[in-house]
């Protein structure tokens, strides 16, 4: 089963050896359905909108393997899958650079007030250069890198070229000579957030990272910064931004990512913030971090080689899990 659309080469790929169901729709499967047509399925190639947990492996007793074509991971239970002889895979390194290019795009387009100008040559009012719509430009600015793992580096990495201070914070610094490499000064959070003109999350959705931008982080950032996320939507108050914005404490947000993307949270908003909407200090996109099209074609080639290996009974790349007692495997 393949629950999302995929390119022609993915399901031709599938086809040589297994019967492919797909949904070859723009739209994404009510939860109800995706687990009707699951019943019998050896495999499911799962995508961003999908929730697995144990009821639904419990209703899909024929499953050996979930390959997701995705990198977060936190909407499938690893356990219940572990527990239940399940494969769970992902695409560990192919979103990297999209999303990390996207993030260059957001900051340029939210510190350059890029929208608002669109919006006035299309409104038919502009008749020449005036001096208005004064932003922010990356160059000779301080960037706030929360996360250094592979998308916070391959930002890093991407804005060498403009020549910002670039500072970051993580659990654990990076070895020196990488720092060097990447331009990067590790610092506290609470410096990093007095300092940066640009604070840009790159950080995992975990307890302990969920709502991490609430109104006291916020308060503690530079006044008129911007803040950037492409990371998850979770890590933010979506509220707690809103407000700040309308406070004029934050001069913009630009996200790729809503709160209301997290299934496995049973609070999670069902609708993207109506006052993140109106504002005019914002940018916002529907997780386009990783829509290249080639790279959306071999993300998901990748997820298919995986589950094919599942099903031939060998270790699948990109697994997150190790079943003590995998599923007998149904391929030759």
């Amino acid at each position: 089963m393949i629950s999302s659309w995929v390119h022609p080469e993915v399901k031709a790929l599938l086809n040589g050896t297994c019967t492919v169901v797909p949904n070859d729709t723009r739209q994404s499967l009510a939860p109800e359905d995706l687990r009707e047509r699951c019943r019998d399925a050896h495999g499911l190639m799962a995508f961003m909108p999908e929730r697995v947990d144990d009821a639904f492996l419990g209703a899909c007793p024929e499953l050996r393997v979930i390959a997701c074509a995705l990198k977060g991971y936190d909407n499938f239970d690893v356990e219940a899958c572990t527990r239940r002889g399940v494969w769970l895979t992902i695409v560990p390194d192919l979103l990297t650079a999209p999303t990390a290019e996207l993030t260059i795009g957001l900051m340029i387009a939210l510190g350059r007030n890029i929208l608002q100008g669109d919006r006035l040559v299309r409104g038919g009012s502009f008749g020449g250069w005036r001096p208005i719509l004064y932003g922010r430009g990356i160059e000779g600015s301080t960037v706030g890198l929360l996360g250094a793992g592979a998308v916070g580096r391959a930002i890093a990495r991407r804005l060498a070229g403009f020549r910002p201070t670039l500072l970051y914070t993580d659990d654990s610094s990076l070895p020196a000579d990488q720092e060097n490499e990447l331009g990067l000064r590790r610092v506290a959070l609470g410096d990093l957030l007095k300092q940066s003109d640009f604070v840009v999350l790159c950080l995992p959705l975990l307890h302990a990272t969920r709502q991490l931008v609430n109104r006291d982080f916020l308060a503690r950032m530079k006044p008129g910064a911007l803040l950037i996320n492409t990371a998850r939507g979770s890590l933010v108050d979506e509220a707690a931004v809103a407000e700040a914005l309308e406070g004029d404490r934050l001069a913009g947000y630009a996200a790729d990512v809503f709160s209301m993307e997290d299934w496995a949270l049973p609070d999670r908003p069902r609708d993207v913030s109506a006052r993140l909407l109106g504002s005019h200090k914002t940018v916002l996109t529907p997780h386009l971090g990783s829509a290249v099209d080639r790279v959306r074609r071999e993300i998901a080639l990748e997820a298919a080689g995986s589950m094919l290996q599942a099903l031939r009974g060998e270790v699948p790349a990109g697994a997150v899990n190790r079943p003590s007692s995998p599923r007998c495997p149904v391929l030759a």
